[in-house]
């Protein structure tokens, strides 16, 4: 697993580097600056981008809403202090495929870590009510979902099944037999009619509605 760390803390940035490296992961870049991050991230192409929250210039939602912009679907995990709310979502909601924080234990962050490379969406333990609260009162509004899910097709409600599963577009797509850009279409599609801004609240969705609960395989 190759991975480049963009944290602008260097006692912490050199520690980490040393502790992935004695775990098998190797740290292709390990700097400061979002900008020459992004560059970096371009050229080397790692299989996971690990980066800080708090940075100054460019902030790590500010670098992680760049990459995307620029296309790239090389999967970023935010490894932060922070576990505001605010932050777990703007994270989300700007692509990152995992929110982690700094205290946890080395071990567990290497597995997390293979879990991202294995297609999964990954939040802090600690974060899961916290993820699972904020979809809740931003449906609370709402008086009859079953509606809203009632739009959804079998295609999409089966799609729908497999991100509750934490599984990514390249694995949805191998697993169903369809492209990669059917999926994202579906994928849109299915944000937009569960009016949500990521595919992780979709996921926390349907698993606090049951959704594949009654039915997971739909023909």
């Amino acid at each position: 697993m190759n991975v480049i760390l963009i944290d602008d803390h260097a006692l912490f940035r050199i520690g980490l580097e040393s502790i992935l490296e004695r775990r098998g992961v190797n740290v292709i870049a390990s700097l400061g600056d979002g900008e020459e991050g992004i560059r970096l991230t371009q050229e080397q192409k790692p299989d996971i981008v690990l980066l800080d929250m708090r940075m100054p210039l460019l902030s790590g939602t500010q670098v992680l809403e760049k990459l995307r912009n620029d296309n790239s679907e090389i999967p970023v995990v935010m490894l932060t202090t922070s576990n505001e709310e605010t932050d777990l979502i703007e994270s989300l909601r700007n692509g990152a495929q995992g929110y982690l924080l700094k205290d946890m234990d080395p071990d567990e962050l290497v597995t997390a870590l293979h879990d991202v490379m294995r297609g999964k969406t990954i939040v802090a333990p600690e974060l899961t009510n916290v993820l699972a609260k904020v979809v809740q009162q931003g449906d609370s509004g709402r008086e009859d979902k079953s509606g809203t899910f009632a739009e959804l097709t079998p295609r999409e409600h089966e799609i729908l099944c497999h991100l509750a599963e934490g599984q990514s577009n390249k694995v949805i797509a191998r697993n169903l037999g369809i492209s990669d850009g059917t999926v994202k279409l579906h994928v849109k599609a299915i944000l937009r009619k569960l009016d949500v801004h990521s595919r992780v609240e979709a996921a926390v969705i349907a698993v606090e509605q049951h959704l594949c609960d009654k039915s997971s395989k739909i023909n």
